[in-house]
């Protein structure tokens, strides 16, 4: 049996070979994001190093982020259309 053949798309092309610098585990980000999501909702400037090369890699924490980015905004009545789209260019 032929083991299956994974497509290599632009998509996972850049997220092996983008920068992480500077460096923050997921302990880190799980601590940070709640800020993080204020800042977006907020529509402030990124000033969290490391966080968004993160969120780029890690998927996991990128979907805490999502999740807890429209929590916030449902609670706080506000559209999460902007910080969504700034998120997706994390």
């Amino acid at each position: 049996m032929t083991p299956a053949r994974r497509v290599t798309t632009q998509e996972l092309l850049g997220r092996l070979t983008f920068s992480a610098e500077p460096w923050m585990s997921c302990d880190e980000c799980f601590e940070a994001v709640d800020g993080y999501v204020e800042m977006l909702l907020a529509e402030a400037p990124d000033s969290i190093p490391g966080l968004r090369a993160h969120l780029a890699a890690c998927s996991a924490c990128l979907e805490e982020c999502r999740s807890l980015l429209l929590l916030a905004a449902a609670d706080a009545g506000v559209d999460p259309g902007r910080a969504l789209e700034r998120l997706g260019n994390a």
